[in-house]
């Protein structure tokens, strides 16, 4: 394998078993990366770390103490910092009219302020410049029923990362994101593409005519990570085979296709 990656230094935050964060850690390890991995749950996150043979910090993205520890942590644990990545999410479905204040403030401490401060804390670990990915979705693109909260904080901070990108590419930073879409073993979407109906009204929307997988988005990460997209920044990276070019499944489908199988 080529080391695209040697001699670089990333943080990955997100990472549990079997999620792509955990997905893009072994990929960039595989590329000759130095890799300390962040999550928020001690044993799936010391579980991942002995199985890439790497380091791992505990982080609670909702708290600001605890992001800021943890990306200084990882940054003294390897000499420096050239990559960081955002991999946390929280995937609620639930109708507009029914999204309460507490629902409201949970995400947007997860998807919002919590990233907003982890760049923050990554610029500050970054003085000789480095690259920025945030894993965002296509559901901050295209329309799905019942997921404001989680599409409208995606897109509110897909947009920051075009803010970074603008503000401190001058210092040698670059800041993008990667819109996924359709990936079947992921935890997301995963659960969906198990249902043959399901899977078969994705198929519809997806020109490729084929769910993606973990590796595709860690690819994506790779190349934004490595010199090879030296000059991109500011940019969302669509991984969905197409799918933004279409739509996503209406819920009130994607219902009728569980009730079938019931």
């Amino acid at each position: 394998m080529d080391k695209r990656l040697n001699g670089k230094k990333a943080f990955i935050l997100g990472v549990a078993p079997g999620n792509i964060g955990a997905c893009i850690a072994r990929t960039y390890l595989g590329h000759g990366a130095q890799v300390v991995i962040g999550g928020r749950r001690a044993d799936a996150t010391r579980q991942v770390a002995e199985e890439l043979g790497t380091e791992h910090v505990l982080c609670d993205i909702t708290d600001e103490t605890s992001l800021r520890s943890a990306v200084s942590t990882a940054a003294a644990k390897m000499g420096g910092l050239d990559i960081g990545v955002n991999s946390t999410g929280w995937g609620l479905l639930k109708p507009f009219l029914e999204t309460d204040r507490a629902d409201l403030e949970q995400m947007t401490a997860v998807q919002f302020t919590g990233p907003f401060q982890f760049f923050q804390a990554l610029l500050q670990n970054m003085p000789s410049g480095g690259s920025i990915i945030q894993i965002s979705s296509v559901t901050a693109t295209i329309m799905f029923e019942d997921h404001a909260a989680y599409m409208g904080t995606k897109a509110g901070i897909d947009h920051v990362i075009r803010c970074i990108a603008n503000e401190f590419g001058p210092r040698g930073i670059r800041a993008n994101s990667i819109a996924a879409g359709g990936i079947e073993d992921g935890p997301m979407s995963g659960g969906g593409m198990s249902v043959p109906g399901v899977r078969d009204l994705y198929m519809r929307e997806i020109p490729l005519q084929r769910p993606g997988v973990a590796a595709n988005v860690a690819n994506a990460a790779l190349w934004l990570a490595s010199d090879e997209s030296s000059f991109v920044t500011g940019q969302t990276l669509h991984v969905s085979g197409g799918q933004t070019l279409r739509r996503n499944p209406s819920i009130g489908e994607i219902y009728a296709q569980f009730a079938a199988q019931s």
